[in-house]
């Protein structure tokens, strides 16, 4: 292998192991105060697999709420599988009113924007 094979293998490698992101915009109704849970997940159909939220813009963690002006917040999960066509938005909570968005359809840049009304 030459040296230049050699740098381009191992930066591939790199892009491989590089952390891939989905991002969730959400939109909701009215002010009204909201939080998420850490047990917020991307479910891929098929599979079952739970891509783990990592981070949130504009929102609070619970048990701390935030009064949301209608501006929305951003949820940052782990990368969804690279077979992944489909998959559910769901907040798995002791008590109800978790968010929940069903069959949200995959697309190439990995960014979405949901409703939450």
């Amino acid at each position: 292998m030459t040296e230049t094979e050699e740098e381009i293998a191992t930066e591939v490698k790199t892009l491989e192991s590089e952390e891939r992101q989905t991002i969730v915009h959400c939109t909701c109704g009215d002010t009204y105060a909201y939080r998420v849970w850490p047990s917020t997940y991307l479910i891929e159909h098929g599979t079952g697999k739970r891509a783990r939220l990592i981070t949130a813009f504009n929102i609070s963690f619970a048990p701390q709420w935030t009064i949301n002006d209608g501006k929305g917040f951003t949820l940052i999960f782990e990368g969804l599988s690279k077979g992944c066509l489909v998959f559910d938005l769901k907040e798995i909570i002791p008590q109800e009113g978790g968010f929940e968005v069903h069959n949200i359809r995959r697309n190439k840049s990995d960014v979405y924007q949901v409703n939450l009304v």
